[in-house]
């Protein structure tokens, strides 16, 4: 039998066995946020696993999924047709957190052409990895998943207008087993929910914040590792949420508390070898290696909406807080926004620090790719490494905002050629609204700086 006739019977016989009654049949947005419908599983078994459709603006909105205007792809004048969704059997899995329940990913189509629709997140990527292949690679990646855990649920700080909130620990966990022994009744679930979904999680450990929490998922191909971060995400909130509590990955919910991460690890490989390494090199880096790295930092710019796309992801970056606030590599240096890990040894491998735990990993994988692409055609070679604090200087900053990232995403011509025009202007407005929401709101902070004093 193909491969698609073996997963569908081998999930008809556990249906008929009533292990399995539900099919989540999901799509990942703009935001890197599963969307979809939850099918019964004898339905999607009979027909339904052939596609499904979703409304087209949910490759349009906000956070609060608002409906804003200037997108070309959609918008109330086009009506807001659909979009097919077309289930990747490939990627069909237990969600064993929740009761007779499977997932499955999906490719979103054009209701018309049944072509890929090109800013999905998931189309975004696959084009790179595609790129890659082309020119004999596999692009390898890694995700660290940083977060916040709550006392509260959501609905209760929800309530309560999501002030006093209080961090599930009293003090800096940073590798504290105490702690974290505390926190096992959400941590152990996290991992062991995960790992029986076939998501391959190495550990968890307190982070360096009160109530923070990293989750550390192994190595895989590109497309693989961004499902597995959507999906952990996603999970996390489900199994806190179960147990009680709220998680955040916000990477900066309080201007006192030290900021969230992601953290993306990437080598390129070829017929089980890695490219990355070279044993003559005093550092163990291939000239693909240097090119590739010169590429992510000349255009690092460029991609910066992709790893930071929110007006809060840049409260992240400052100085001491071990976020980067330059675009410079150091040899395992955590104050550099690239670091080189591994040095030395076939597992060298470059570590890009820059993303907050906000970020789309398809969106973010897929820019680095496009940039470590454009390294290695246009023969980049890359600077020697900073040596020391890196925040002891103000060369080669990191945008320092929203605005200066979208400016330096319309303007990428790198961008355009990798990704194509579409994309670019559909993320660049994407900012856009968010700036727009952003600066139409009055904060606390302006209220208690002037309400008197002003």
């Amino acid at each position: 039998m193909m491969g698609h006739e073996v997963v569908l019977a081998d999930l008809k016989t556990k249906v008929e066995a009533g292990e399995v009654d539900t099919v989540l049949v999901c799509m990942v947005d703009m935001q890197g946020r599963l969307m979809g419908k939850r099918f019964h599983a004898g339905h999607f078994v009979a027909g339904a696993w052939q596609e499904t459709h979703c409304c087209n603006y949910l490759l349009a909105t906000d956070l609060e999924m608002g409906t804003p205007d200037g997108y070309a792809s959609t918008s109330w004048e086009r009506g807001y047709g659909d979009y097919v969704m077309k289930p990747d059997l490939s990627t069909l899995r237990p969600v064993p957190w929740l009761e007779g329940t499977v997932m499955v990913m999906c490719d979103v189509l054009d209701h018309h052409t049944h072509e890929e629709v090109p800013h999905a997140p998931r189309s975004i990527l696959k084009k790179q990895v595609k790129r890659l292949k082309a020119m004999g690679y596999d692009a390898m990646c890694a995700t660290e998943l940083e977060f916040f855990l709550f006392e509260k649920s959501f609905d209760q700080i929800r309530k309560e207008g999501f002030r006093d909130l209080a961090p599930i620990s009293g003090y800096n966990e940073d590798y504290h087993i105490l702690q974290t022994t505390k926190e096992e009744h959400v941590m152990r679930p996290i991992r062991n929910h995960l790992w029986n979904a076939g998501i391959p999680v190495e550990n968890t450990k307190g982070e360096a914040e009160t109530g923070q929490e990293e989750l550390n998922i192994k190595y895989a191909a590109a497309m693989e590792t961004a499902e597995y971060h959507s999906i952990a995400k996603n999970a996390v909130k489900e199994i806190a949420w179960q147990r009680g509590h709220a998680a955040t990955f916000l990477p900066k919910w309080h201007h006192d508390k030290v900021g969230s991460s992601s953290h993306v690890h990437q080598s390129l490989w070829s017929e089980g070898r890695p490219i990355f390494f070279d044993e003559k090199d005093p550092l163990g880096m291939s000239a693909v290696m240097k090119s590739y790295m010169a590429g992510l930092l000349k255009y690092a710019a460029d991609y910066t909406c992709f790893m930071a796309p929110y007006i809060n992801s840049y409260k992240r970056f400052q100085k001491g807080s071990f976020a980067p606030t330059r675009i410079i590599w150091s040899v395992d240096n955590r104050t550099a926004g690239f670091r080189l890990c591994g040095d030395g040894t076939k597992s060298v491998r470059v570590e890009c620090r820059i993303p907050g735990s906000d970020m789309n990993p398809y969106l973010a994988i897929a820019g680095m790719l496009a940039a470590g692409i454009a390294g290695i055609k246009e023969g980049l070679e890359l600077e020697p490494p900073t040596k020391g604090d890196a925040y002891q200087s103000e060369s080669g900053m990191i945008p320092g905002n929203l605005p200066a990232a979208r400016d330096a995403l319309l303007g990428s011509t790198m961008l355009r050629a990798a990704m194509g025009d579409e994309v670019v202007d559909h993320y660049a407005r994407a900012a856009e609204v968010e700036i727009e929401e952003f600066e139409s709101v009055v904060t606390d902070w302006e209220i208690a700086r002037g309400f008197e004093r002003a």
